[in-house]
């Protein structure tokens, strides 16, 4: 006989065959590691943004390399805009076949880097 404590405890552990459900990142389309997770603010914080979603932290690091946080409260906090703009459309093209657990240093953009 067992315990209702442990009962529970059964009942609640997730089934060894079971793999929990892999999450997409919506700019390069490839499965997110959990070494490689990073949540994106679609509209910055300092925006007043609250809605967050998951990114390859290779993907979110290229996003804030290249745009301001007014950028991305204005045009770009969607994954679609995103995906829509020539530099990021290059990103992608030579990030998706990288393996999913590939991370490389980002720069700033010139643009963003003469600006201040």
């Amino acid at each position: 006989m067992i315990g209702k404590i442990r009962q529970k405890l059964i009942a609640q552990e997730v089934p060894a065959l079971q793999k929990p459900a892999e999450i997409m990142c919506p700019i390069c389309d490839r499965p997110i590691p959990a070494s490689q997770r990073d949540a994106h603010h679609l509209i910055p914080k300092s925006k007043g943004g609250k809605t967050t979603e998951y990114l390859h932290r290779i993907c979110h690091k290229q996003i804030h390399a290249l745009f301001t946080e007014t950028e991305l409260a204005q045009q770009y906090h969607h994954a679609q805009a995103l995906r829509e703009h020539p530099e990021m459309k290059k990103f992608i093209h030579w990030v998706e076949n990288k393996p999913d657990s590939f991370y490389e240093k980002t720069r700033k953009s010139s643009r963003l880097k003469s600006s201040k």
